[in-house]
Parts: C-alpha cells; structure tokens; sequence
C-alpha cells in the first residue's frame, strides 16, 4: 500500500437492490432509450427471461447502462462497477446493486461478491471489455472471463450494443442525437454448456459474440453525423501519422484531423470515413488506422525497443471519498519489464511494479474531467490502490501506452502459451 490511507471495502458483500429504487433506474433510463429510439433483438431470450443470469455487455459510453436497463426490465441486478464510479455515492451505488472493483485486477473479493449475487437469485451484470472502447471495436477481453463463466454456474447471455460509440466516442464524449441505436441480445451458453464445454471453448464463444465495430455499423446502417465538430479529438487515438509515421504530432479541428509534422490532413465524413485531402488515403476505416498503430507498437515490443520514461503527476484513489493529490515529481517508467511508478507519498518515497504478465490490458483516459481538466492519463491499479497518472509534456500518447500494455502480454504470456 502507499501512505496510510483508509482503503474501500472491497469484501463487503454486496446489496440486492433496493426495491425502492428499481424503478427509479427505470426512470433515469427510459427516456435515453426512447430519446435515441433503442432497438434490442432479442434471440433465443424467453419472454420473460427469470434469474439468475450473468449478462456479459460491450462497452462503448455511459449509455450501456440505460440500454441494459431496458435489456432486463422488469429485473433487478448486480452491477460490478469501477471505483471511480462510487467517488462521493457510495452508499447510492451500495444501495442499487454496484459492486465495486478496480480495473484490471485478480481480485478473490470481486469472484466472492458475484457469486453472493448469483446465489441471491439475481442478474449479475459484466462489462468485461473493463473501459471504454477507443474506436468503436471490441476491446480486449480477460483469460480469466471462461474461469468465471465456469464459477457462476448459470446461463450466459450477451448483449452487444450499436451505435454508442458514434453517438459519444470516447475521444469526444457528448451526444450527437444518433438513432436509432441498436442492440443484440442473446443466450450465448446454457446453464448445462457452461460446465460441459472447457474454458478455452467457453472463451473462443465469447470473442465471437464480442466482435463488432460501430463505424462499420454507421456506414452499413447510413447513419449521419451532421456535427460539424466531428473528428475533434480523433487525434487522441489516432496518434501517429501514416503518411510520414511521426507520432504525437497529430492534431484535430471541425471535421479535420491533421499531421503537424508533414502537414498532411483527412476529412471525416458524415458516414465517419476518413479521406485525404491531397493524395493517397492510407486509411478510410478509422478503425483500420488504430490497427495499424497496434502492429507498429507490436514491432517495436518482438524487436526489444519499446520504451517510454515520463515526469507524472499522481492522484490516487484508496477509497470513494475522492482523489488525493500527491506532492513532488514522481516518475513512470514502461518498457520490456512492464510499468514502475516511483514518487514520494507523506514524506517516504515509493516504489510500485507492474509485470507485463500481470496487465492484459490497462485503463486510459483523454482530457478527464473535461477539457481544461486534468489532461491525459493512465490508470493504473493494485488491489489496494488506484493511480491516476498524467505524463507531462507532449511526447507520449497514452493510447499507444495501452496498446504497448497489450502487445507486452501478448508477447510474454499469450505468444508463449501457442
């Protein structure tokens, strides 16, 4: 642990729902379904689908959480929710089901209070993308999700959501009134499948039922954006040029993203292709661009090079009271080891590692708390702490800190197991 703070009870069992407050969640969720006419097709779902079930969602805005309220009405359910959720309404989010976790952690306390919800006869409701999708496609899901699969023993139903990410993308979160939004529900495994089938055939099930790409389902769905400030912050995940591969130099106005390095641009349509102004277009397919982004950060990875070492600063999250703010320069460091955070916390100073075999997948953000906020940073976590970390300068994306936490596990654990 670093400094002597009082933690978040993480082994607290969870509530069931407070009955009083189902239909209040009706209420905040409703009028966002009807608003963007949500549209959920179901499949192999009977009528009245009964309890318990685990729920597996994609994760594209805040949005999720209305439409999944919709997806179980008249249920109740269970909700694991990260930290940064409970800051300051804890007891709210105790009371309507949350159970608290930390991204991206192996936590005995979160498995123990899903199987308490199971056992109440409840939903038990995941997100197990963990964050946000950058560009609109699927993001990585966890070994250990076929584990837990296994562990809950009752049906899996999935539901993939259309539509989210084009209506707030992460890098420009708002709402840009798109409808209809759609989603597909599903019994993906019976009670009965998810003991006879290995986890490994349970895992390969879920990567098929998580594949999508929301501006493939804007083109093929003609869905508009009229915005004019469209591809503003586009630059956030699309970092480095195709043109003249500098990275950190990209920029975005309107409906424009730019290099500024070669001074090569691209205009978003209102179907969300990119075309180049002059010249070749690399890539139309935002999404298509981010995958070329991740194979670069894949050679440097297999080729030994990947580094980054930055000046930081810290706020951290032991509890739901709100972020404390540590004093000094501290420093983070990632390459081939995986990440070291070091500073200063109270007066002593503080070492924290983390392996590359111990992060699939890290939790980023993009102007937190809006624009003029706090900046860029990573989250990393412990199971004891939260670090919000925000490199200072310009040098560094933390996109490409993500995908590089991702290409590190891959190589060291998922490479090595083929």
């Amino acid at each position: 642990m670093v400094g002597d703070f009082k933690r978040f009870d993480m082994s607290r069992r969870p509530n069931r729902q407070w009955r009083i407050l189902t239909p209040v969640t009706w209420m905040l969720s409703f009028p966002k379904n009807f608003a963007h006419r949500s549209k959920i097709n179901k499949t192999g779902i009977p009528k009245r689908m009964e309890p318990p079930y685990f729920l597996l969602c994609n994760h594209n805005s805040f949005m999720d959480f209305k439409i999944m309220t919709k997806a179980i009405f008249p249920h109740r359910a269970n909700y694991v929710v990260a930290i940064d959720g409970f800051i300051g309404f804890e007891w709210l989010l105790r009371a309507v089901g949350c159970i608290c976790n930390r991204k991206f952690t192996r936590s005995v306390s979160l498995v123990r209070n899903m199987l308490h919800s199971r056992d109440n006869g409840d939903i038990v409701v995941l997100f197990p993308e963990a964050r946000y999708s950058l560009c609109g496609t699927t993001a990585v899901l966890p070994d250990s999700l076929g584990k837990m699969v296994k562990k809950m023993n009752v049906p899996v139903v999935t539901l993939i959501m259309h539509g989210h990410h084009i209506n707030s993308p992460y890098w420009h979160i708002g709402n840009r009134r798109i409808k209809p939004v759609e989603s597909e529900m599903k019994v993906l495994l019976t009670q009965d499948e998810t003991q006879e089938l290995s986890i490994d055939e349970i895992n390969e099930r879920l990567a098929e039922a998580f594949k999508y790409d929301d501006y493939a389902w804007q083109k093929e769905n003609g869905v508009h954006v009229r915005k004019k400030t469209r591809a503003e912050g586009l630059h956030k995940v699309l970092y480095q040029c195709p043109a003249c591969k500098a990275e950190y130099k990209m920029c975005s106005s309107g409906s424009t993203l730019r290099c500024g390095h070669c001074g090569k641009s691209w205009e978003m349509s209102e179907l969300g292709d990119l075309s180049a102004h002059n010249g070749e277009t690399e890539f139309s397919h935002i999404p298509d661009w981010y995958e070329w982004e991740r194979a670069n950060v894949r050679e440097e990875v297999e080729a030994g090079t990947y580094a980054l070492s930055a000046d930081v600063r810290i706020e951290s999250l032991p509890n739901s009271k709100g972020f404390i703010i540590f004093s000094g320069t501290s420093r983070l460091t990632h390459d081939m080891n995986g990440f070291t955070l070091t500073g200063v916390c109270k007066n002593e100073p503080f070492e924290v590692c983390w392996t590359p075999s111990s992060l699939q997948s890290c939790h980023i953000e993009y102007e937190y708390k809006g624009s003029g906020g706090r900046g860029d940073c990573v989250d990393l976590n412990t199971n004891d702490d939260t670090f919000y970390i925000y490199p200072e300068g310009t040098d560094f994306a933390v996109t490409k800190i993500a995908l590089a936490t991702e290409e590190l596990y891959n190589y060291f654990v998922v490479a090595r197991k083929n």
